[in-house]
């Protein structure tokens, strides 16, 4: 009989999909929220250097490509594909895959991502709340992508090196 090749799946795979699972929930749950509070443009809070306003995007970060949803849509698909093919085609080739802040790292990305996919697929466009007043207002998946793709160059500059390959 022979035998299956099945999706090996392990602690790195769970958590990978918990801490994706965690930013879109926690993103579309803060998106929710304001969208049902908020008018586009009312302040909720403002403390001078910080605020939160409703503020609706339909370009990508810092506002650029305005307009552009189909667009959008169609390069975070491909991104989720291919972070997706990354993280779970090409871990046997590339053991620094595998290595956990590189997961989570990465896992932040695509959770952030997914995050604002479904805002433009949902209503067209991004709901972004967060304005420290010196950088566009951005949102929690904003945040997430942010901070994942720091991680990730992190892991690049400093880590990438380390990492044995697997013969």
């Amino acid at each position: 009989m022979a035998k299956v090749n099945r999706l090996q799946f392990n602690r790195r795979d769970i958590v990978f999909a918990a801490i994706v699972l965690l930013v879109i929930i926690v993103d579309q749950l803060s998106k929710f929220w304001i969208l049902n509070h908020l008018q586009p443009g009312e302040v909720l809070w403002d403390a001078r250097v910080f605020r939160i306003i409703h503020v609706l995007n339909t370009g990508a970060a810092f506002g650029i490509f305005k307009g552009q949803t189909p667009i959008l849509i169609v390069v975070d698909f491909i991104g989720i594909a291919a972070i997706l093919f990354l993280v779970f085609g090409m871990r046997r080739q590339w053991p620094f895959i595998d290595k956990m802040l590189v997961r989570t790292s990465v896992a932040l990305i695509l959770g952030g991502t997914i995050g604002n996919m479904i805002d433009r697929i949902r209503v067209g466009q991004v709901t972004d709340f967060i304005d420290f007043k010196i950088w566009p207002v951005f949102n929690v998946a904003d945040s997430s992508v942010t901070i994942g793709t720091i991680l990730l160059a992190y892991c690049l500059i400093f880590l990438a090196g380390r990492v044995q390959t697997k013969e």
